[in-house]
């Protein structure tokens, strides 16, 4: 399966599109990893919540365990501390779920900005150069496997004049037409030089069939 052009012009423009796709996926991780950073920032109201959550609880439950001591009256004394040690953990888990909330935000964002500019960019240039590789390793294999072991550039010629642009047929020398039906094997390859050029490939030194 061929993946580079053999002339240096079509091989430096595939090489440039390879570089210009890693570039593009790099800028948008380093976009996403910033986005992700600063979206996070937003975490620590709901992380300094919990924290005090948490301090609450704690203090609470020691104070609590401190009234328990006092005689006969040491119950009574417990159950508002009890219930502020509560108070506290409901708002620990308050700052964890905003934290939570958060970091989940942050990862989904990040992920959005790497999938979608470069999904979209990658579709693009898979369809662009595994089609470009598709027709380039057929006409390797009519340049290798023709008749008689010689290059196939009838049907490259045939295809150069069903779709060539006309402006580039109509540089060709004249009678390029009448000699590709009489089998000329310069018409030959002037018209399969067409559409070997199209693809980046040079036409092979033969001069005859």
């Amino acid at each position: 399966m061929r993946l580079y052009a053999d002339r240096p012009d079509a091989r430096a423009r595939q090489l440039a599109t390879d570089l210009g796709l890693v570039a593009w996926t790099v800028l948008w991780v380093l976009v996403a990893r910033a986005v992700h950073g600063a979206v996070l920032v937003l975490a620590e109201p709901g992380r300094a919540v919990a924290d005090l959550g948490r301090s609450i609880s704690e203090t609470m439950g020691n104070a609590a365990g401190a009234a328990e001591d006092v005689p006969l009256v040491g119950d009574e004394l417990s159950g508002p501390f009890d219930a502020l040690g509560e108070a506290g953990g409901a708002v620990t888990g308050a700052g964890e779920g905003a934290t939570d909330a958060v970091q989940t935000l942050a990862t989904v964002l990040a992920v959005v900005l790497v999938v979608l500019p470069v999904g979209w960019l990658l579709l693009r240039w898979l369809r662009w150069r595994l089609g470009w590789s598709r027709e380039a390793t057929a006409a390797d294999r009519l340049l290798r496997y023709g008749a008689d072991g010689l290059p196939d550039l009838e049907l490259l010629a045939a295809r150069a004049m069903a779709t060539a642009p006309l402006p580039q047929l109509a540089r060709l020398p004249a009678g390029t037409g009448a000699g590709w039906r009489a089998g000329d094997p310069a018409a030959l390859r002037a018209l399969a030089g067409i559409e070997l050029a199209r693809l980046g490939l040079r036409v092979p030194e033969i001069n005859s069939r």
